[in-house]
């Protein structure tokens, strides 16, 4: 698709008027509305797997929840490959068969990094600290087992958030698409870099002409452009995350339960373990599900 007829750009207002009413109209209203129940994660039956497409068409996301709890990553895998998902990200930290597991470090430098502790985690998509050349555009986040209280996580489809930044402003859109909006600095641990400084958009457009977002609301480590229309932008993008919007879904995974999604934007509140330690999987893909 030419990025000029995607509904994202901002010079079709007409393809954006039509496309933001059928959004809309179609949103779910509730969590409930984003659950899909499964059988077997490995096979989907053509039904549950059309369920799923149908959420992540119209809201970016869905949680499935398995009937029986699979913690097998053989089994994750088969099941993100029935959706186009199998270029995982090997992040650092990650498993050697790239998949993450997420639980709180007793040692090491994990300990250093939030994911690994059992801290809030401030509203993000993943990967957003990845050169653009690998970009995170699915992810699967499966529980395993969930903590004694807490470890909520609040969601938000990332082409809402562009709706009603670009609704209240088009120029937050505008700046938001800058190729040096935001900036994440290099990461030095012990003298040497682990990562060099990437910088790039919040808004791209893909070649399909579908909406990419990277993003994270961390104060620190974080470089936004000088400009006061950024500034006016990230800041109602912030009261945003931080309101009672019904566009926000809150959800506690439970065991067998899952989220898979195009990388929304997503956060962690803080949690307390029981016995067992909440153990979540966490898969990064280098594509998107696609629904058309």
């Amino acid at each position: 698709m030419n990025n000029q007829n995607s509904p994202f750009s901002l010079e079709n207002e007409q393809n954006y008027q039509t496309w933001r009413v059928e959004k809309l109209a179609n949103y779910p209203r509730q969590l409930s509305d984003l659950i899909v129940e499964i059988n077997n994660p490995s096979q989907l039956t053509l039904a549950e797997r059309a369920a799923i497409l149908q959420r992540c068409k119209i809201a970016n996301m869905a949680i499935y929840a398995s009937h029986n709890n699979f913690v097998n990553k053989n089994t994750l895998n088969k099941l993100s490959q029935q959706f186009g998902l199998s270029q995982l990200d090997n992040n650092l930290y990650a498993d050697e068969d790239a998949i993450t597991s997420l639980k709180v470090a007793s040692k090491g430098t994990k300990q250093t990094y939030i994911p690994y502790t059992n801290k809030p985690i401030q509203w993000h998509t993943d990967g957003y600290y990845n050169p653009l050349n690998h970009q995170i555009h699915g992810m699967i986040l499966h529980c395993v087992q969930n903590a004694q209280t807490g470890g909520e996580n609040a969601l938000l489809d990332p082409e809402i958030a562009y709706i009603l930044l670009r609704d209240e402003n088009p120029k937050y859109i505008q700046v938001l698409m800058q190729t040096d909006v935001m900036c994440i600095p290099a990461n030095i641990m012990d003298g040497k870099q682990i990562r060099p400084e990437q910088c790039g958009p919040v808004f791209s457009i893909r070649n399909d002409g579908k909406l990419h977002t990277r993003y994270t609301k961390r104060t620190r480590s974080i470089v936004w452009k000088s400009n006061p229309m950024v500034q006016q932008a990230v800041q109602f993008l912030v009261n945003l995350l931080d309101s009672d919007s019904a566009y926000i879904f809150r959800a506690t995974l439970q065991p067998g339960q899952g989220l898979i999604c195009n990388n929304v934007l997503h956060d962690r509140s803080q949690f307390t373990d029981g016995t067992n330690k909440r153990l979540l999987y966490r898969a990064r893909y280098y594509q998107h599900i696609k629904t058309d």
